[in-house]
């Protein structure tokens, strides 16, 4: 069991604190998002760090779990806090997720959907994003649009 299905036992549908880690991966000057399967909007790809992880080997799990790439030569783009980061999913649960955020140009491996999070895989460029970006990721992807200087403390 995992430890945020642990702690909705415990807790209900209050709102629980996480650490999410993503990755913004770059390749000729365009971003990879993923369209994901929970909702019509894209993000990049990452997730909820478990316990005993360290930011980096959460950040490079949930990509190898997303993508199917392994990333390397992480480097730190973000940390976004705030009032954005408070999140309501359709089932009533609750979440405030911290965002720790790395870059890279460089992965190996071949891109696919290999879990039941993702629609598909693809990369855009800076002035062809889409409309529906997440929510609680917009504020990144649009500092990585605009090349705003890293690491951004927000």
């Amino acid at each position: 069991m995992s430890y945020i299905n642990n702690m909705r036992k415990y807790i209900g549908r209050e709102t629980l604190f996480t650490v999410g880690c993503g990755v913004i991966i770059e390749e000729n000057d365009m971003i990879l998002l993923q369209h994901r399967s929970d909702g019509d909007n894209w993000c990049i790809p990452g997730g909820i760090m478990e316990i005993g992880e360290t930011f980096e080997e959460s950040a490079k799990r949930e990509v190898l779990e997303e993508t199917g790439l392994t990333v390397t030569n992480l480097e730190l783009f973000g940390l976004y806090s705030g009032e954005k980061c408070f999140a309501a999913y359709p089932n009533g649960d609750r979440v405030f997720s911290t965002q720790i955020i790395f870059y890279t140009k460089t992965f190996t491996g071949t891109l696919k959907v290999t879990d039941l999070e993702s629609r598909e895989h693809r990369f855009f460029k800076r002035n062809e994003l889409p409309v529906n970006l997440n929510p609680r990721q917009k504020c990144f992807i649009l500092d990585w649009n605009n090349g705003v200087k890293t690491p951004v403390i927000n």
